[in-house]
């Protein structure tokens, strides 16, 4: 199914999360960076159309794409960059403006990925928040970027994120849909489970969660993990918890209730 502008499939529910993304207090992104998307029941994906800013969408400022067709280009091996940004336009919506047509996010595919890699993905990441906080793309960017989140580093960390992917720098397009698909296949068979965070090197963040509270939490507390690690890397290096320690932490019925209600906003 092409992708098409309809305004009326877009809920309340994601455009009130995007703009809360993009509130200039957050230091989540600035001006176009960014983007939202929430996937709907018959499997398609509204996701916010390239060129809006956070801060101020409204329904227009999205469209629906077919996750499979996105995906059928990401993993066709001949395709291009050229194909994928067709692929995203919704035809018949050039602007009077002379701004072109509607066409959703060249990151499209760090949100459909989730979708095509995972079977419960709605129950579990309907909701889904790029973002670039300047806190986090600080260390992502540093000579430190893997190894700083290879190990959680304090209990509400490990509750409210969980185990974050961490997916080498690639260009954003069809060359980071590639490498972010496999990574996340990698994850998923590793732990049975879709990663909460993502963390894109030299770039950004990804956050999945079944409700938008739980994309605002994930968010949140990447930002506080980013600014924990580089206070301990200040002053002489980070001193993480223990695999051990936090598998024993998983393991505890409280803690498994804790998680689940805050990724679901409760």
């Amino acid at each position: 199914m092409p992708t098409t502008w309809d305004p009326a499939h877009v809920g309340d529910d994601l455009v009130a999360l995007t703009r809360l993304l993009g509130e200039p207090h957050r230091d989540l992104a600035v001006l176009a960076e960014g983007n939202t998307s929430e996937l709907l029941e018959d499997g398609r994906l509204v996701v916010k159309a390239s060129g809006a800013g956070l801060a101020s969408v409204t329904a227009d400022d999205f469209v629906v794409v077919d996750v499979g067709e996105v995906m059928a280009v990401v993993e066709d091996p001949a395709a291009t960059q050229a194909d994928l940004t067709a692929v995203l336009v919704a035809a018949g919506t050039e602007r009077s403006d002379g701004g072109g047509p509607r066409r959703g996010s060249i990151e499209t595919v760090v949100h459909a990925a989730v979708h095509a890699v995972s079977p419960d993905s709605r129950a579990t990441a309907r909701f889904i928040g790029h973002t670039h906080p300047t806190d986090v793309v600080g260390l992502l960017a540093s000579t430190v970027a893997e190894e700083a989140w290879a190990h959680l580093v304090y209990s509400d960390e490990a509750v409210v994120v969980g185990r974050p992917l961490f997916v080498p720098y690639a260009t954003p397009g069809i060359d980071l849909g590639r490498v972010y698909v496999e990574r996340l296949r990698a994850y998923v068979d590793a732990h049975g489970a879709l990663p909460q965070l993502v963390l894109l090197a030299n770039h950004g963040i990804v956050a999945l969660a079944p409700t938008p509270d739980g994309v605002e939490a994930v968010s949140t507390m990447a930002v506080k993990g980013a600014r924990v690690r580089a206070t301990a890397y200040s002053v002489g290096g980070v001193a993480p918890l223990s695999d051990a320690a936090v598998e024993k932490f998983f393991a505890r019925d409280d803690v498994a209730e804790r998680r689940l209600n805050l990724t679901r906003g409760r």
